[in-house]
């Protein structure tokens, strides 16, 4: 075993996190970990997967759920795309009958990346595939001294070919695992752990005092801005929403009446906050919140459906319109 895997070992069973999905090796659990871990912290995806869990305990009872089901425990967390991939992989497991035990067949389902499929495979199957996040491309162009700018394919060739490299045979879960707490516990974006680090010795760019110039980043493109309104109509107990349709930001969440881009005109209308800023990966919403009390529906474009107000916590939302409906609440 190379001396860097080594220590990546001995650190990880000092100093490893203890978390709920760790103490099993059930790869639906696992997987569920990793669906709900992108893009969220652990501190805050710990109660979604337990809850899931609870909810769906196994891949069938998650395909047998509606989206709406699967849309609706998932609010808050975002990037709602994760929650109709899982919907649908669950699906595909269902349909197998067992979860798949390869990686061509993790990679296979509907979601499942190169990281999130050797991070199953090694932890659940000990199958020798290293992975590559956010915290091991940090950990490895740190020690190796690597400023090939992260997120270009040049940067995934030399990563993938050195942590392949690095893999420790029989142990790649353990290994895997370690790389990921070293990242986000001793060797973290900013202000590492460097006087007590096991790997200080070796590191490139401890030595040549790079550690906060490293890894390079490729330079961001600006968010998009985009205006909007919601518009919250109210009629005799009922409100108006519709479900976003495909090839946008929310898609397959419920929307209540909204225009992009305009000015809402409708009898009534009051402005309840205006200019309430919501930021997207490359996207910042800025929107106006509206209220209209109406004494007759009006006419609405295609799609819209009217609902009672009580039914409203059946439908999966996004934080936007959870936005919304708090400001609602505070009327008289």
């Amino acid at each position: 075993m190379n001396a860097f895997a080594e220590r990546i070992l001995r650190w990880y069973a000092e100093n490893g996190r203890d978390l709920p999905w760790r103490r099993t090796r059930d790869p639906y659990a696992v997987w569920l970990s990793e669906i709900i871990l992108q893009q969220t912290r652990i501190a805050q995806g710990t109660a979604y997967w337990h809850r899931f869990m609870e909810r769906f305990p196994t891949a069938p009872s998650l395909a047998a759920a509606t989206e709406d089901e699967v849309l609706r425990l998932w609010e808050g967390l975002g990037y709602y795309s994760r929650a109709r991939n899982l919907h649908a992989a669950a699906r595909q497991i269902a349909e197998m009958g067992h979860f798949p035990d390869t990686l061509e067949g993790i990679r296979a389902l509907k979601g499942v990346g190169d990281y999130t499929a050797a991070a199953i495979g090694s932890i659940c199957f000990n199958l020798p595939a290293a992975v590559l996040d956010g915290n091991v491309y940090r950990v490895l162009a740190r020690h190796f001294g690597i400023a090939t700018p992260i997120g270009t394919t040049a940067a995934k060739k030399e990563f993938t070919a050195l942590a392949d490299k690095l893999l420790p045979a029989g142990q790649a879960g353990a290994y895997n695992q370690g790389m990921m707490d070293f990242g986000a516990i001793q060797c973290t974006p900013r202000s590492p752990a460097c006087m007590d680090c096991p790997l200080q010795e070796s590191c490139e760019a401890f030595r040549s005092g790079r550690v906060e110039l490293l890894p390079v980043k490729q330079t961001p493109r600006p968010p998009q801005v985009r205006h909007f309104s919601y518009v919250y109509l109210r009629c005799d107990g009922y409100t108006a929403i519709r479900r976003r349709g495909a090839g946008d930001i929310w898609q397959g969440l419920w929307e209540p009446y909204a225009l992009e881009d305009e000015t809402p005109s409708l009898p009534g209308l009051r402005l309840l906050q205006s200019g309430v800023k919501h930021v997207l990966t490359h996207r910042i919403l800025l929107t106006d919140f509206y209220f209209a009390q109406m004494d007759r529906r009006p006419e609405l474009p295609d799609g819209y459906r009217w609902i009672p107000e009580s039914e409203l916590d059946r439908y999966g939302k996004s934080r936007l319109f959870e936005l919304l409906l708090e400001a609602v609440a505070t009327l008289s």
